[in-house]
């Protein structure tokens, strides 16, 4: 495990712990306990690839996602899943008065 992936590990652990956390004050299963738990099991997934020695793989081709990828969405499992990151960064600017 190299310096970034080991604090990579650490935020995602701490991210885990929260996310566990928020899970237990819920006190309904409602729409935003399936996002919390979709999160939960993305941020296992990628804990378990760094113990393993895999993360930073496309899950897909096996090619390496770049680091820049990985600090912005640390639990991306492909490089494919990183074609759609602009829909969530990126809003359309309308002109105000069309």
């Amino acid at each position: 495990m190299n310096a970034e992936q080991e604090k990579m590990y650490w935020e995602l652990r701490q991210t885990k712990y929260e996310l566990e956390q928020s899970l237990l004050k819920q006190k309904k299963k409602d729409w935003f306990v399936s996002v919390l738990e979709a999160e939960l099991k993305d941020v296992q997934t990628a804990i378990s690839k760094i113990e393993h020695g895999n993360y930073g793989h496309c899950e897909i081709s096996g090619e390496l996602i770049s680091d820049d990828l990985l600090k912005m969405i640390p639990t991306l499992k492909s490089l494919k899943d990183s074609e759609n990151i602009e829909t969530f960064y990126k809003k359309p600017i309308l002109a105000p008065f069309s």
